[in-house]
């Protein structure tokens, strides 16, 4: 497949997903952009539907990013336990919220290179912060599903986040990269599933090369 070829495919892929999607978007629930960054460092390892469940609370006792980083460390832990991995999570929120009093005011930046340097934010967190929070295409975030889809439909060959984001970057126009991932991400978790996807019910049964997806996958 010529590169052409590539961009073409990705560009069918991106309007079945847009039928099929209409209103995908972020899955975490916040108000601003400090809670949408706490709540996608409370999401590594740990659903959406979890983090939803402890962010309001969460929120409501720690509404600034001065409040995170003076609390009480074991009694932040206690309030995001059941997240997983709670002490570095608690961590990486306070060592975070800190940097963003010391320099920029307790406010979130709206640049990728200050976000990625901040406790605990990498590339896909800056990306989802940029893109949902301020609407700035910084990129597409790769996580679990987009790279699962990303190969499985012939985007890809890379199973490094960053080289498949290079890829579909390269392939799509920026002002499809924000809401892309929100839709691979809501394709990934109704339809082509990690074990056993529905490629017969799929939208997009007709143009997926189903790269490494078992002969009779579940119907």
């Amino acid at each position: 497949m010529t590169a052409d070829d590539t961009q073409q495919h990705a560009l069918q892929v991106a309007r079945g997903l847009a039928k099929a999607y209409p209103e995908a978007a972020c899955s975490l629930d916040f108000h601003t952009p400090l809670e949408l960054l706490i709540a996608t460092i409370l999401s590594a390892q740990c659903t959406d539907v979890r983090v939803n469940q402890v962010t309001p609370a969460l929120f409501r006792k720690y509404p600034t990013a001065a409040d995170f980083a003076r609390a009480d460390r074991t009694e932040l832990e206690h309030d995001i336990q059941s997240t997983g991995f709670f002490r570095n999570k608690a961590k990486n929120i306070q060592n975070c919220c800190q940097v963003l009093l010391e320099r920029y005011d307790g406010k979130v930046p709206q640049q990728l290179d200050q976000l990625v340097e901040l406790p605990g934010v990498g590339r896909k967190t800056a990306n989802v912060v940029l893109g949902t929070a301020f609407g700035i295409a910084s990129g597409v975030v790769v996580d679990t599903h987009v790279s699962r889809l990303s190969r499985r439909l012939g985007l890809t060959r890379e199973k490094d986040p960053e080289k498949i984001e290079r890829d579909l970057m390269g392939q799509l126009p920026k002002r499809q990269w924000i809401v892309l991932s929100h839709r691979m991400i809501q394709h990934g978790r109704r339809c082509c599933t990690a074990r056993t996807p529905h490629c017969s019910e799929c939208p997009l049964r007709a143009i997926c090369p189903r790269i490494g997806v078992e002969k009779n996958p579940r119907k």
